[in-house]
């Protein structure tokens, strides 16, 4: 089993659209996921009560006993779509228990302003330091025309962990959500463009040269 930690302090960062395609992308490759839902609000939740029972099945985890939801699912991977705000003793837990720690950050200055003292905290984290966790960043809701887009890049390469890739800002992320959806559940031709920008983060996800 490989576990995944979406994290980012800051609210509205991404973390929920992250989680739920991913699951989408690795059940709809036969693989059996778990996606815990560790927020408060359950956006992830509300999301797979809405997917259609046709669709590749993803399991549910909203806590409790970790153990016995891993044991009944036996997940080739575990999602975790971690709350706002996490910090501390339960920030450290999560990234000890993570293979994988993804960070969603979008165009302002207050999603970069909260982001910044959060990649310093995961710098610091022992997991992180003797690389038993590792950690990349992603760009969302990015217009790659627009100056914000560019600083964003700048402090993304600033910091010190890899800049996998940028996701673009498209209603096509809100339809899907509403449905229960992940892209990779739409027909092929309607997510092209956002799957492609999407193949960087699967292959680092799904790199075996770290074990």
């Amino acid at each position: 089993m490989k576990t995944i930690l979406v994290a980012n302090p800051k609210g509205g960062s991404g973390k929920t659209t992250l989680s739920t395609n991913l699951a989408g992308y690795f059940a709809n490759q036969g693989q059996r996921v778990l996606l815990a839902d560790l927020d408060r609000q359950r956006s992830s939740f509300g999301w797979l009560a809405r997917r259609p029972e046709a669709l590749p099945t993803i399991h549910g985890w909203a806590g409790g006993d970790s153990r016995k939801a891993v044991a009944d699912v036996r997940p080739h991977w575990l999602i975790m779509d971690s709350p706002a705000g996490v910090h501390g003793e339960k920030l450290t837990n999560a990234v000890k228990r993570a293979d994988l720690v993804v960070v969603p950050v979008q165009p302002s200055a207050f999603d970069m302003n909260a982001t910044q003292a959060f990649i310093d905290i995961l710098r610091a984290e022992k997991a992180v330091r003797k690389a038993k966790s590792y950690v990349a960043m992603i760009g969302m809701r990015v217009d790659a025309r627009t100056r914000a887009a560019a600083i964003l890049e700048e402090f993304l390469d600033q910091a010190g962990f890899p800049v996998l890739t940028f996701l673009r800002d498209t209603q096509l992320y809100v339809q899907a959500a509403g449905d229960g959806v992940s892209l990779y559940d739409l027909p092929p031709a309607r997510a092209l463009k956002d799957i492609e920008q999407w193949q960087p983060l699967l292959d680092w996800l799904q790199d075996d040269s770290r074990e």
